[in-house]
């Protein structure tokens, strides 16, 4: 019998064992940079003489490793390796494939270091950042193992009829198309994997251009699981070339998508199109994007809000569909509140996070990350007053770090306030009240995430009614959400309110089935 299901407690690192234990996960690590790996497909290395790279953000020179890439041709082979496999895992009862994720979360929690340390060279996650990235990922597999054994059989939930006996089974899709982003590289790849497989589904996966490291250990670790050949299959390469025809293919049954709101639209799209000799509807799963806003009203505890801020705000340097990039607080307190984040902020510590656990805020992704912040940056000085940052911190490695930005006095319908930039940047507006506050919050095209910091309960209740995100703190961060306690999804342009780690998530990969026996 399963124990009952709970997170993963964080990495106590004020203990210095831990300390010694993640900086030797670090140096196993770094000893692995530079290798060459191929794709996967139906249990086959191919590679096809072309490679990407994947690079340590902090120090751009240093190659982490390179990756074989393919094209629509490849995308054709996985789907089909992935077809082939359908046959039989498909049959495979749920029991034995709840038991893979349950192995594999077993094997990860022992490596748990091995995975946040990749992290910290390949997408530059701080130590914490980083540890709640793998912690998450084993509780995604724990969580939709214990899911799946609840609702594959749900004929318990039928109405009795006396003449039949009655039953309903959600059965697997078929070949999905899954396709992560970069900014949880474990967590996020994990869950898709875990959800699709354990519901009895057969995967083409595509991780993002800037973490295939990330996502091949997420791979290997459930292929040294003994999952059988075809059933996941790993590919690489450009994803308006490789992605695009993983989600045109006739025989793409679901496409699992998490990333921006531009390319979720494109395949949104494209999966609503009917190819020749399809015989089904697609199912798109999406998770895209947030602007997202922390509510502050005068009741509210200011410490804690202005804390709240800055956590939301500048966690994994802002990279994070969840990240509070809005600040919106009532005109009574917004200068107090104002001047308590810019402090804190100025307070975080910005470099190469493999320097050590000190580090709170590393590199943004790549360098095309930096001309599209930096621009929202320029952008900003004309929309609002430059109350922190602004600038690039150069380094001797040409490191993709920018400061925590902030800037104050920002009208609502601001670029800088409509827009996601995703990066560390902060754009803080003054209500008048709070209905002027909660009017503000919810004029944007996106509704993911949000946090309300009050003490009255009336305008909780309010705020519980129509503050109109899919995930709602109340005195607490806008990020964060917990495995089975905060199932995340939401709203509008932010996606299809998928749950990712709620009761229902597994649904979205199966289709019910009921069948009737006259007695």
């Amino acid at each position: 019998m399963l124990r009952p299901y709970s997170p993963e407690a964080p990495t106590d690192f004020s203990r210095l064992e831990n300390q010694s234990a993640f900086s030797a996960a670090l140096d196993r690590a770094k000893a692995e940079i530079g290798r060459t790996y191929p794709m996967i497909i139906g249990g086959r290395a191919v590679s096809t003489g072309e490679t990407m790279l994947t690079i340590n953000p902090s120090r751009p020179a240093e190659v982490l490793g390179q990756f074989a890439i393919g094209g629509a041709d490849t995308a054709d082979q996985a789907i089909k390796a992935a077809s082939a496999a359908f046959a039989v895992w498909q049959h495979v009862p749920v029991e034995e494939r709840a038991r893979y994720l349950l192995r594999a979360a077993a094997e990860m929690r022992r490596r748990r270091h091995e995975f946040s340390a990749i992290m910290v060279l390949e997408v530059g996650k701080s130590w914490v950042e980083a540890d709640a990235d793998t912690a998450e990922a084993i509780d995604f597999m724990e969580y939709y193992a214990r899911q799946a054994l609840r609702i594959t059989d749900s004929s318990h939930l039928l109405a009795v009829n006396p003449p039949e006996q009655g039953g309903l089974y959600y059965i697997p899709l078929g070949v999905g198309a899954i396709i992560p982003s970069w900014n949880f590289p474990c967590a996020i790849p994990t869950g898709m994997i875990a959800a699709a497989l354990v519901t009895g589904n057969t995967l083409v996966f595509k991780p993002a251009e800037q973490s295939p490291w990330t996502a091949w250990k997420v791979c290997e670790l459930f292929w040294n699981q003994g999952l059988p050949d075809g059933v996941l299959n790993f590919v690489f390469g450009r994803g308006e070339i490789i992605g695009a025809r993983m989600v045109a293919h006739p025989e793409t049954r679901f496409i699992s998508f998490t990333g921006s709101k531009a390319v979720g639209i494109q395949i949104y799209e494209q999966a609503a199109k009917v190819q020749p000799g399809q015989r089904w509807l697609k199912r798109a799963i999406l998770e895209m994007g947030g602007k997202d806003a922390v509510v502050v009203d005068e009741t509210a505890d200011l410490e804690a809000a202005a804390q709240g801020i800055v956590a939301s705000a500048f966690g994994f340097q802002g990279q994070k569909c969840s990240a509070g990039s809005r600040a919106i607080i009532v005109d009574q307190v917004y200068d107090q509140v104002t001047r308590r984040v810019i402090d804190l902020a100025r307070a975080l510590t910005v470099g190469a996070p493999d320097a050590g656990l000190h580090i709170d805020l590393g590199p943004v992704v790549d360098s095309e990350a930096v001309s599209r912040i930096m621009s929202y940056i320029e952008l900003g000085t004309q929309e609002g007053t430059l109350l922190l940052g602004g600038e690039p911190i150069a380094t001797p490695e040409g490191g993709y770090f920018i400061p925590p930005t902030i800037f104050g006095d920002v009208a609502p319908e601001a670029r800088i306030a409509q827009e996601e930039i995703f990066g560390p940047v902060l754009a803080v507006m003054r209500a008048r009240d709070f209905d002027h506050a909660l009017d503000v919050a919810n004029g944007t095209e996106y509704g993911l995430t949000g946090a309300l910091y009050s003490q009255n309960r009336a305008r909780l209740e309010r705020a519980r009614r129509a503050f109109h995100v899919g995930n709602l703190y109340f005195n607490r961060k806008c990020t964060g959400a917990l495995v089975g306690v905060h199932p995340f999804g939401g709203f509008n342009m932010s996606g299809t309110d998928s749950k990712a780690g709620g009761p229902d998530y597994l649904l979205l990969f199966t289709q019910a089935k009921t069948v009737a026996e006259k007695l």
